[in-house]
Formats: C-alpha cells, structure tokens, sequence
C-alpha cells in the first residue's frame, strides 16, 4: 500500500481470500460500444422526422428531430468520454453502455483499475459554466439532479457487483462533464467528485494504487457479464447498423452547420463589401447636408 493510500485510510484490495469465480462464460460487455442504448434511442426518435427538402438542405438547417437533440448530445458526450479513457492503458477495464436491472437504464461508463472501482455518469454540457456545492449541481444558473443520479448509480453497482463476488465492494461515482466552459466548486465539498474530460485521464492515473492486477482481473471478470446487472440475457443485436445510421446522421449535422456557417460568413461578406462601396456615396451625402446647416 502506498503512502498515500495509507493516509487516506484505503485498504487495498488482493485476492488471496477471493476464490468465488466467475458464472458461466456468457457474451461479454467488453464488446459494447459507447452510448449504445443512447445512440438506438436517438435513432427510434430521429425516425418522426420529416425529410429536409432541397431548399432546407442547402441553408443548412439540421436534419436532427427537435426531440432526438437531447439523445444526439448525450451520445457524443459519451462518445468522448469513451475516447479520453481509451487512452488509461491495459491496467485498466473499461466498460460502456452498461445495461442495469430489468428495463432500459444503462450506466455510462464502469471503470476497474489500480485505482479501485468507478461508475462514470457523462454530460454534455459544453460550453457551460458548471458551479457545483455539497448536493448542488447547476447548469449555467439552472438546478440539476446530476449529483444524486450519479450516487445512486454507484450503490447500485456496490450492490450488485457484491452480490456477485460474495463480499463488499466499494464503487465510486464519478460525474464527467464534456468540454464545460468552467467548473467552479463552491465551499461545500461535493457529494459527488466533478471533472471535466480533458482532466479524468489524468485524474484516476494519479489516483493512489488499492487494487492488485489480480484483483483488477478478479472483479473485472465478473463486471463483463451482464448477468451480473441487468435480469435479462443479452439480447442478440447486431450494433454495426445502428452505429452505421448514427454515423451518417452525425456526418449529415456537421454538412448542416458547415453550409449554415458558410451562409452566415457570406452575408457577413456582401454587408462589409456593400458597406465599403456605399461608405463614399454616404460620407458625400452627409457632407452636403452639414453643408446646408
């Protein structure tokens, strides 16, 4: 145990009293791509959409159903997030998507390494200044349920991955905001520790060591397999279409806001170059008016 860990009052965790092991062999959560629950309910909801008629696809205006917006920047959230954790290396398991008790709800991230056990919750909140205090989280002034979703989410995983491995099991909550403007933290200590992207690679690396490779690989085994969250068996669903669709959608939105901007510039243009040869027409007018004075 390091010096550090020993400060904080962390145990560490070893395997020499673990012998439970792994349920059958069942597909695993390795395999599940970020945001695929958000990405399939984006998708069900861009299908009310009407087809963009020439006249609306040449201004640029975005494709995206009012309601599949939510969806849509939740799922690059969790995108991002997926690609800043992609880079911790190959002590750590990482997990996405991870689909919890009987319905829909998935957790966006679960993460075993050297640094204990994580549950992450994603936001997109970009662009955003974020002022987090205690149990408050708010959005650019607008109060949010951030803190205790991502608390619960946590317990639950404690829970299930306890029941699972025949011992206690401390999970923490992470909330990981995406390209926030600024994230200022109040005088209260928050329940629930807040990061923007840029930093979580850097955080949970310098986090104290408390679990051995073993350990990692122990718990890890169990947090792959579904059965260990969600009652259901794994459903046999080919992600490559819906990931396909997403894919042209996301493609579709970027052409749509480069041709808005290219639209907004060249208006931009014509009132600077109109400006410039109107200017002398307007200058002379003036001065004949001052003249008559």
């Amino acid at each position: 145990m390091t010096e550090v860990a020993a400060r904080e009052g962390i145990q560490p965790v070893t395997l020499d009293a673990l012998e439970v092991s792994p349920r059958d062999s069942e597909p695993s959560l390795r395999s599940r791509g970020p945001a695929y629950s958000v990405i399939r309910e984006c998708l069900r909801v861009q299908e009310q959409a009407t087809p963009l008629g020439t006249y609306a696809r040449l201004v640029g205006r975005s494709p995206l159903y009012p309601a599949a917006r939510s969806w849509y920047h939740g799922a690059l959230g969790e995108i991002e997030v997926a690609r800043v954790l992609s880079r911790l290396g190959s002590e750590w398991t990482v997990l996405h998507a991870v689909p919890v008790g009987s319905g829909k709800s998935d957790i966006d991230h679960v993460v075993i390494g050297p640094a204990g056990i994580f549950t992450i919750n994603t936001k997109n909140h970009a662009d955003h200044k974020i002022f987090v205090s205690g149990s408050t989280f708010m959005v650019s002034g607008q109060k949010h349920d951030h803190l205790r979703n991502a608390l619960h989410e946590a317990e639950r995983a404690s829970r299930l991955l306890s029941g699972v491995t025949g011992r206690p099991v401390t999970v923490t909550p992470l909330i990981v905001v995406v390209n926030p403007a600024s994230i200022t933290i109040g005088r209260k200590r928050p329940t629930v520790t807040v990061l923007a992207s840029s930093r979580l690679r850097r955080w949970l690396v310098a986090r104290p060591r408390i679990m051995s490779a073993r350990a990692v690989t122990h718990f890890s085994m169990f947090a792959e397999e579904r059965s260990t969250w969600h009652t259901q068996p794994l459903a046999d669903d080919d992600a490559v279409p819906y990931l396909q669709r997403f894919d042209r959608l996301r493609r579709e939105v970027d052409a749509a806001k480069t041709r808005s901007l290219i639209w907004l510039l060249g208006f931009v243009a014509a009132f600077i170059l109109c400006f410039d040869l109107l200017l002398p027409g307007i200058l002379d007018l003036l001065a004949g008016l001052l003249h008559l004075l």
